[in-house]
């Protein structure tokens, strides 16, 4: 059984909007394993919240007055890493959901999402996962090709290390791409220390980014 089903997972909302906050506190109240540890109508007072009590989860918007939702998502993920960070936002702006990708928050879903969507990545992301919804990567997606940035660190991989990423972002745990693979799961774990390594990618988003920029994953629109 996962932790989010073992634990009930501490929500913070942050958003200037108080009918929004309203709407999504009834839909999280129908769940039995969240609970909502206070709300917020801009980022200061969301880091001041969380300083005093942290939560397991900030839900945030872009735009609030007084500190945006891509500059607290930076403070949290700087002076509170443990702390999961998911983006509700109305902008698909490219630019914006490259920030957000930057700083490293666990997932960004928009807000016309609905419901279950919703629930899927708030227990991906206390699962300890990521959930950046099909939309979104397809904007990163068109970005990055317009772009053309195709890093040539892939050349630096193997194919089992492209292969193991691969599985990586279809959310296989490393004894599960051990059964696959026919591999013993100490070599999964060394695997993925040299991809580590070679990638630069410190964290699950980092790795996640370097999928991205090499057209090592797809998404479907």
């Amino acid at each position: 059984m996962s932790e989010s089903e073992n634990k009930p997972v501490s929500i913070l909302i942050a958003d200037d909007h108080q009918m929004f906050i309203d709407g999504l506190k009834v839909l999280l109240r129908r769940e039995k394993n969240i609970v909502i540890a206070g709300e917020v109508s801009n980022g200061l007072d969301a880091l001041e919240f969380i300083k005093k009590q942290q939560p397991d989860l900030l839900i945030t918007d872009i735009s609030m007055p007084g500190m945006s939702g891509v500059e607290l998502t930076r403070q949290v993920k700087l002076h509170y890493p443990e702390i999961k960070v998911l983006v509700l936002s109305m902008y698909n702006d490219r630019e914006i959901v490259s920030e957000i990708l930057m700083s490293e928050a666990e997932g960004y879903i928009l807000k016309n999402t609905g419901r279950q969507e919703l629930m899927n990545a708030i227990h991906r992301i206390a699962d300890n996962s990521t959930y950046y919804s099909n939309e979104v990567l397809n904007i990163m997606m068109t970005r990055l090709k317009k772009q053309k940035i195709i890093e040539k660190n892939t050349a630096q991989l193997t194919a089992r290390e492209i292969e193991i990423v691969k599985l990586i972002m279809e959310e296989f745990s490393s004894e599960e791409i051990a059964d696959k693979l026919f591999i013993s799961k100490r070599t999964v774990d060394t695997h993925r220390k040299n991809i580590i390594q070679k990638t630069n990618a410190r964290t699950l988003v980092g790795l996640i980014k370097f999928a991205i920029e090499n057209n090592l994953v797809e998404f479907n629109p």
